[in-house]
């Protein structure tokens, strides 16, 4: 679980203080991507994987996406990230369709 109060506070202190939007958005994007990754890593031990699937809505930004497979690729682990779909709805429709079609070929439906 990641807990975003401290990012929250980091922002409101930034902007109280007058840094520039830019600033504070290149700060949150950086947190959001060190605790994906951290996620990813901690994860990923747990359960003995090597690799961390960067998907969904979220991973449509490209700095979060590009940030968050470094970071998890410098963890050690290999990051794999969509390149024939789409990482939102997409994706997720075109899986519930493959689903959907090996089970009717084994006569599940």
């Amino acid at each position: 679980m990641i807990d975003p109060r401290a990012a929250i506070g980091a922002i409101a202190g930034d902007l109280a203080a007058g840094a520039p939007v830019g600033v504070v958005s290149a700060r949150f994007h950086e947190g959001v991507a060190r605790a994906t990754a951290r996620a990813c890593a901690e994860t990923a031990e747990r359960h003995g994987l090597g690799l961390a699937v960067l998907s969904g809505g979220v991973f449509q930004n490209r700095i979060l996406l590009e940030r968050t497979a470094a970071l998890v690729e410098a963890a050690g682990l290999r990051a794999l990230v969509p390149e024939r779909l789409p990482p939102n709805d997409g994706g997720i429709a075109y899986g519930q369709a493959a689903v959907a079609a090996t089970r009717d070929r084994a006569g599940a439906l």
